[in-house]
């Protein structure tokens, strides 16, 4: 490869690091602030609910964060989201 080439390379890797360090850090903090927002929904006063509502949410969102790790690791994954209580 010439060193033109190689640059060029090198240019491209940093452009995608830099915008997958940009989309990851303010998707994640999305995520978290949904989560915290979820949690509010603790608030008993307010609302009603049980265990079983509680262990179908935190289930979901584990199921969630079990097909990031599988997506973030291979090149197939699942888009769609199948929530419901």
């Amino acid at each position: 490869m010439s060193e033109k080439t190689t640059a060029n390379l090198a240019g491209a890797k940093s452009e995608k690091r830099e915008k997958f360090v940009k989309l990851a850090e303010g998707r994640t903090r999305n995520a978290i602030k949904s989560i915290r927002v979820i949690g509010k929904l603790g608030n008993k006063n307010a609302y009603q609910f049980d265990d079983t509502d509680v262990q179908k949410i935190v289930r979901a969102l584990q199921k969630e964060i079990d097909a990031l790790k599988a997506r973030m690791s291979s090149t197939t994954g699942k888009d769609s989201v199948d929530f419901q209580l």
